[in-house]
């Protein structure tokens, strides 16, 4: 009589070890290998990034494209339409695409010579001590505005400023306003730090025991630089011009104000178009072709770095 019960509850552990068993064989098939964790982390990190990305870069760019293929509408705006029309018209802007292709490279090359030497005695000249005092002074202009410090530079230029202290010695009827060197001066003065920095980043990193060893070896000080320095900074040096000539191109404040419209770059021009004559598919058209003068002026700059990479060799002799 007391072997039943026994054996019903026998049966009824196996049963339930059994259930327990394949419960844990199904969750083991469900969970998640290591790399599906990994992965599925990196796309939640990077999801809300993409989509900041998507919406306010790839979607307005798929925007201006339609725009530019369009017509403008009577009333000023965009017309829909598919011509090819705004691209042949680009030549009446040819003289703010000539002021911006021709200024923002010598603004890129003028930063480059002044920013050198300045990045060069942070990194390699100046004492520990002075050199955080120092950065911060390269640093500091990005603390005001750019239109407060452009403005500054106005006054500077003006009337009232550098040509009202030249008639004190004789030099009369100078015009510095609203001139391409106003604009230039402009250029270098409001991107110079973003010059500075990558190539200061680049030389603080460099070895000093190859500039040690490169003078034990008898080497001058210019032979050093060009063969050891220079070579060695120029990812610094890539980064700085690509990150200076990209912003130029789309520079709008600056040619406006102290170009005082007589140097019209091509963000002057995108100004007008869009908010003044309201012709939104010239305007596109234009942007369109300014983006691809910026990839292009990309690839330049990466082709490059590649192969300084590729063929960047320390020669001590």
């Amino acid at each position: 009589m007391t072997s039943v019960p026994c054996c019903s509850a026998s049966s009824r552990f196996r049963e339930e070890a059994s259930l327990l068993v394949t419960t844990n064989q199904r969750t083991s098939r469900m969970a998640l290998s290591p790399d599906t964790r990994k992965r599925l982390i990196t796309a939640a990190l990077v999801a809300p990034a993409s989509a900041w990305l998507f919406v306010f870069l790839v979607l307005p760019f798929i925007a201006i494209v339609v725009f530019a293929f369009g017509e403008r509408a009577p009333e000023g705006g965009y017309q829909a339409a598919f011509t090819f029309a705004q691209f042949a018209n680009l030549a009446s802007r040819a003289q703010a695409f000539k002021n911006t292709l021709v200024l923002a490279p010598i603004g890129s090359f003028v930063c480059l010579l002044v920013a050198y030497p300045v990045a060069y005695y942070l990194a390699v000249k100046a004492s520990p001590q002075h050199r955080l005092l120092l950065v911060s002074l390269v640093v500091v202009p990005f603390w005001t505005s750019l239109l407060v410090r452009t403005y500054a530079w106005m006054y500077i230029l003006g009337a009232r400023g550098i040509p009202h202290l030249l008639e004190f010695v004789g030099i009369e009827n100078v015009r510095l306003l609203n001139t391409p060197g106003a604009v230039l001066l402009g250029i270098v003065y409001g991107y110079l730090p973003l010059m500075i920095m990558p190539i200061y980043v680049s030389l603080e990193k460099l070895d000093r025991r190859l500039l040690e060893a490169s003078a034990d070896l008898g080497a001058r000080p210019l032979s050093t630089f060009f063969g050891i320095t220079l070579p060695l900074s120029l990812p610094g040096v890539m980064t700085g011009v690509a990150l200076v000539t990209i912003l130029l191109l789309g520079e709008y404040l600056i040619p406006q104000l102290l170009g005082g419209g007589k140097v019209f770059f091509i963000g002057n021009a995108l100004v007008d178009l869009f908010l003044q004559s309201r012709n939104w598919p010239f305007g596109s058209a234009i942007a369109v072709t300014l983006v691809v003068v910026v990839v292009i002026v990309l690839l330049v700059a990466m082709r490059i770095a590649w192969r300084v990479a590729g063929t960047r060799q320390v020669d001590l002799v």
